[in-house]
């Protein structure tokens, strides 16, 4: 059976299907704005992916049959309006909005145009890789629901992003990160040599090599991307926050599980290094540039080569504020700290003396 793009009816019950439910109330929405469209809130309608917000509204939680038909799609809707006011401010790229955008009537055939002639070359052309992008996330539910919460994920976190149609069109963490769910269906699929063949075309355009066969959540953000490498058993949770150069690999030759496995909610730092079958906690955070090799708990601060626990991070999830430095008040706390503990120390050893 031949799925169509999302439609309103359908669209926002598809958020349920790899989160938490999100299903709400209040669509939300402030009001027709000076060209016409109606605006969202867009922070609630996908609460988890908002900026400092790491839990839904239990408030906006209601039943989907009552608002989805009045939601609609907001993310297509802000992206088709964004290229809009873009092609009016840039008659140049007016043709090239029209073609990847406007020409279409879904967010799902519009990625796919995109990736495709990102992708394409003299022996893999566009038509063919437009064809096989349609045919995996037009009949995949939850690939349909993975493109909207990453993109989201890209306005929300990065600042340098400037609108959801910009995220679409030029950002190539996110443009790889979306390849890998296609090819990441076709290796489960058994179309293992396709499936390889997207990794191969990804890492030669965008210097990013996940490997087909990892496992990534929703609500990911690649931050820059370049130099990333996500091993074949790695798994990474919803809400990962992960910049350039970070590598998630193995420790040697050995075949099996043999790559890290990353807890929702975690920022990893740039040019981080994380080996072997371990495990980073939900909500930790590791510093640019650590070596990691040993578990990592929950709600951590780790740093340094080979990485140390140096403090913990707050409930909120630091992959959402995107807060990468300790602040110069933590390491003044952590100095004191220090201070106190070798002040403790030195008098218990001269009370052990004196008795």
């Amino acid at each position: 059976m031949a799925c169509s793009c999302l439609s309103d009816d359908t669209w926002f019950a598809l958020s349920q299907m790899r989160t938490t439910t999100l299903q709400v109330e209040d669509p939300q929405i402030i009001g027709p704005n000076s060209a016409g469209m109606p605006e969202y809130r867009l922070e609630k309608v996908f609460p988890v992916y908002a900026v400092g917000v790491s839990e839904p509204d239990p408030n906006l939680i209601v039943s989907v049959a009552n608002t989805a038909s009045t939601l609609g799609d907001p993310i297509w809707d802000a992206v088709k309006l964004e290229a809009k006011l873009e092609a009016e401010k840039e008659p140049i790229l007016s043709s090239f909005l029209y073609a990847s955008i406007l020409t279409h009537d879904c967010l799902e055939r519009a990625l796919s145009f995109v990736l495709s002639n990102r992708l394409q070359n003299p022996t893999l052309l566009a038509t063919q890789l437009m064809d096989i992008f349609s045919d995996v996330i037009m009949h995949n539910r939850c690939i349909q629901c993975s493109i909207r919460l990453d993109l989201q994920a890209c306005k929300d976190r990065d600042p340098s992003c400037l609108s959801y149609c910009s995220a679409l069109l030029y950002l190539k963490g996110y443009h790889a990160l979306q390849t890998h769910r296609v090819a990441h269906t076709l290796w489960n699929q058994g179309r293992k040599v396709l499936a390889l063949a997207l990794q191969s075309r990804v890492s030669e355009v965008f210097g990013v090599d996940i490997h087909p066969a990892a496992q990534i959540g929703d609500g990911i953000l690649l931050d820059h991307a370049t130099g990333v490498v996500i091993g074949e058993t790695a798994v990474i949770g919803n809400r990962v926050s992960l910049m350039q150069g970070v590598t998630l690999g193995g420790t040697g030759k050995e075949i099996g599980d043999r790559h890290p496995k990353i807890g929702q909610g975690a920022l990893i730092g740039a040019s981080a290094t994380i080996l072997g079958n371990i495990k980073i906690g939900e909500g930790a955070m590791v510093g640019a540039g650590s070596l990691v090799m040993k578990n990592v708990p929950p709600h951590s601060m780790v740093t340094g080569i080979p990485a140390k626990v140096i403090g913990y991070v707050d409930n909120q999830d630091p992959s959402l504020t995107m807060k990468h430095d300790a602040s110069k008040e933590f390491f003044k706390q952590v100095a004191i700290s220090c201070k106190e503990a070798r002040s403790n120390g030195a008098v218990a050893s001269k009370d052990d003396g004196s008795t």
